[in-house]
């Protein structure tokens, strides 16, 4: 090789590499510090798209199961409700019962209606007043809950339906109407008695198709609490630096950054010599 000034080779290849080096080892603490390996685009862009997709499907996933709940809190206050309920229709019952006897004074028998027509006014109440997140629990419109992991193909909405409530609608489907039955005389009593027996096992039939819609909501938050922690596990090994990997490459870059100044020192003093040369 010939000796030149204009020029620099040497210098300039040792250059080049030490702005790689210090790239490289900017990068390197860049991901120590912060505990992230993709700290920007240019990083890892393929890392950084499916490691952002990931985190779109948890924060759907922790938003479902908290769906769930809610729905799963909405369910249990209105079978709480109904268990009252049919403790008011099993009062409802020994009141019809001991009318049907007919051996009640005309006073008894008054005095067991005026409680009959308070029981009825009660889970009227308890139809009306119950609610949810300030939400009426007692309708006959059906409440979705939805569980998705963001996408369209892993949605799903879960619909139940807990029915309106009053006293002339009790239980399931239609419900069984006790607005008009009073404990006045043997043979109304008899017939309520009938009414009342229905209405205590349609509740009970509403109460079980709660129960199994809370058992659905509660697989369904388990299993959206589930995918959300395996997504943010594989997330993480995207995202995350691996400090035993990195930790050898700032040692390496390290060497490579003092080696590479030295060696740039080395080159640009071998144009010194040209000097020797005018002498």
């Amino acid at each position: 090789m010939s000796l030149g000034i204009l020029t620099n080779v040497a210098a300039t290849y040792a250059e080049n590499n030490l702005n790689q080096t210090q790239g490289s080892l900017q990068t390197v603490l860049q991901q120590l510090s912060s505990g992230s390996r993709i700290n920007s685009g240019a990083d890892d862009a393929a890392g950084l798209s499916i490691a952002d997709g990931l985190h779109a499907n948890e924060a759907a996933l922790t938003q479902s199961a908290q769906n769930a709940q809610n729905g799963v809190g909405l369910l249990q206050t209105a079978d709480g409700a109904l268990s009252q309920v049919t403790n008011l229709l099993d009062r409802a019952v020994t009141l019809a019962t001991e009318a049907a006897n007919g051996g009640l004074t005309t006073a008894q028998s008054t005095a067991a209606d005026t409680e009959f027509q308070s029981i009825l006014t009660e889970i009227g109440n308890i139809g009306s007043s119950t609610n949810f997140n300030s939400t009426a629990v007692f309708s006959a419109t059906a409440t979705d809950f939805v569980v998705s992991d963001g996408t369209t193909a892993g949605t799903t909405t879960i619909s139940a339906t807990i029915g309106a409530l009053s006293s002339a609608n009790v239980g399931s489907g239609t419900g069984v109407d006790l607005s008009a039955q009073v404990l006045t005389s043997q043979t109304a009593a008899q017939t309520a008695l009938g009414k009342i027996t229905t209405a205590v096992a349609d509740v009970a039939a509403q109460r079980g198709a709660i129960g199994a819609s809370i058992n659905q909501l509660n697989a369904a938050a388990n299993v959206a609490s589930s995918e959300q922690v395996n997504l943010s596990s594989a997330e993480s090994a995207i995202r995350s630096t691996n400090y035993g990997q990195a930790t050898s490459d700032l040692a390496k870059y390290q060497v490579l950054s003092q080696t590479g100044i030295s060696a740039l020192a080395q080159a640009n003093s071998v144009q010194q010599e040209i000097l020797k040369l005018l002498q």
